[in-house]
């Protein structure tokens, strides 16, 4: 089983670089289904670990690095695709807050303090990661959905589904920009504790 968890979190740090070049290629339906794969294993390998106590140190690292970049590596290539201000800021402040973060946590790794995940009632880390997968994967849906409709097959059932999943994406964004900086304001309360705590 330790395996197999780990197995899921190596399979998120390829599917986040594969991902690249299925985008760059307009393979929209294979960055779907990886992107899905990937935000399922999330869940999975989290789950498993801690349902069979196969929790390891190697494993939590290679499940951050694989949730950071398969969900960093994707905002940044819809981006690209999706050049305007309402997508843009929000993916800049998300990965700002990411590296934020990985700063804290490199500081308090030189004085030898760990910098677990804050322990409040509403994870806003977790919603904030939620909501990304969720916006992520209703952008991809609609690039998928598109790249096979012609001018002959649009039908009102298709415009409605698209609108929704546009909707969908941009209110996500929001959301979980709003989460990701309540969630560094948690993080930075627990460094200055740490550092207390330390003297």
């Amino acid at each position: 089983m330790k395996f197999f968890v780990n197995f899921l979190s190596a399979f998120r740090i390829a599917a986040s670089f594969a991902i690249i070049p299925t985008l760059m290629l307009r393979w929209y339906w294979a960055s779907f289904i990886l992107f899905l794969l990937g935000a399922l294993s999330d869940w999975f390998d989290g789950y498993l670990a801690r349902k069979y106590d196969v929790c390891t140190k190697i494993g939590g690292v290679m499940d951050h690095i694989g949730d950071k970049l398969i969900v960093v590596n994707t905002l940044i290539m819809l981006t690209i695709m999706m050049p305007v201000w309402f997508i843009i800021v929000p993916v800049i402040i998300m990965i700002a807050r990411e590296l934020y973060i990985s700063g804290l946590r490199e500081f308090l790794g030189t004085q030898k303090i760990e910098m677990p995940v804050p322990k409040y009632r509403f994870s806003m880390g977790k919603i904030k990661t939620t909501f990304q997968m969720v916006t992520i994967c209703s952008f991809l849906l609609m690039f998928a959905l598109a790249q096979f409709v012609t001018p002959d097959t649009i039908s009102r059932g298709y415009i409605i589904s698209m609108n929704m999943l546009s909707q969908i994406g941009i209110f996500g964004i929001w959301i979980s920009l709003v989460a990701s900086v309540w969630s560094a304001t948690q993080y930075t309360f627990t460094f200055i504790e740490k550092l207390k705590n330390a003297q």
